[in-house]
């Protein structure tokens, strides 16, 4: 196994030597890493039953100065990048959602011009009130990027994320607080992240209908991922969001059996995917059924398995190869014993 620093070099070593024991096969597992790293991938981590399994960062290289400076924000104590994750973004935001609707300050059954008022977006005035914050995490709203009305709220999947974009200050408005502030007290402190930050996108990302950007590390990601393995507990086992309300992220929408609540669902007869295409089968193949995702371009990735404790996260620039989910399983299912 190859490390990027030698400071991981200990708690790796540790890790791996009881691969035997744990399941996995060393030279499987070496082979994946290998595809991962030709991927453009920065980091990689891989944690079952709390312990990491594989953990590796990689630099970026001198012709990625565009992406360092529209998606990353220095690195972290083991010498992982701080990055944008994208619309996996959206995940957290779930949990937060959940978390405001525990302390019944959000009914995702209301309005959302109940908590932000009416005109919010280009739809009449009869049709903006039939769209519910629950049709926001389902991406069901029936507006299009623009936020015109397309189709009648709650009946059709299109994966908006200027419309998902709305769910930042209806949580404001309902809580009374900074999206910041809720972040911190209900999320990162008592899930132990100290490496997650919004921050206000730079350049062209600003245009594109969500101008904040969630800027964390793949520690503090597969942190959110322990979080929702320990349903619902934080570090030091401080619940965080309530197993109810957590479970509610996982049901299949009624209009895309692939996704829950801003959350992405293996296992399905069939798939409708962010660039509005359909697939007729699960979301990956390779993976285990019960497989969910926090998903985001340039392929950064939340991917947890509940009932084996794993969790895996990938960062990086785009994969260059197209089938990078499916492959990455094939080889991680390889390993995985």
């Amino acid at each position: 196994m190859r490390l990027v620093r030698a400071g991981l070099a200990c708690l790796i070593v540790v890790a791996f030597s009881g691969i035997a024991a744990a399941g996995w096969s060393a030279a499987a597992l070496d082979e994946l890493a290998t595809y991962v790293q030709s991927q453009k991938t920065t980091g990689f981590l891989i944690i079952e039953n709390r312990k990491v399994v594989y953990e590796h960062n990689w630099p970026l290289p001198a012709e990625a100065a565009r992406f360092a400076a529209n998606f990353t924000h220095g690195t972290d104590s083991h010498g992982a990048l701080q990055e944008d994750v994208a619309s996996a973004q959206k995940s957290f935001i779930a949990i937060l959602a959940g978390v405001a609707s525990d302390k019944k300050l959000l009914d995702i059954s209301k309005p959302v011009s109940d908590y932000i008022g009416p005109g919010w977006s280009k739809a009449a005035p009869a049709q903006e009130e039939l769209i519910t914050v629950r049709n926001l995490l389902e991406m069901s709203s029936g507006l299009t990027e623009s936020l015109a009305s397309e189709a009648p709220a709650g009946t059709k999947f299109f994966y908006n994320t200027p419309a998902y974009a709305v769910i930042k200050p209806v949580l404001e408005k309902a809580s009374g607080k900074t999206l910041d502030e809720i972040t911190r007290l209900w999320l990162t402190e008592p899930a132990g992240m100290a490496d997650t930050l919004w921050r206000q996108r730079s350049g062209a990302l600003r245009d594109v209908g969500n101008p904040t950007g969630l800027y964390t590390t793949p520690r503090d990601m597969a942190k959110l991922g322990q979080l929702v393995i320990d349903r619902g507990k934080g570090a030091r086992g401080k619940r965080v969001i309530s197993e109810t309300q957590l479970a509610a992220l996982f049901v299949r929408s009624p209009n895309n059996p692939a996704y829950g609540r801003l959350w992405w669902l293996n296992g399905s007869t069939y798939s409708l995917r962010p660039a509005g295409f359909r697939t007729e089968t699960a979301l990956i193949p390779a993976a285990p059924a019960e497989l969910v995702a926090a998903l985001g371009a340039q392929d950064r990735k939340i991917y947890l398995v509940r009932s084996r404790k794993l969790i895996v996260v990938r960062t990086g620039q785009a994969a260059p190869d197209r089938g990078f989910d499916q492959q990455l399983w094939l080889r991680l299912m390889k390993a995985w014993r």
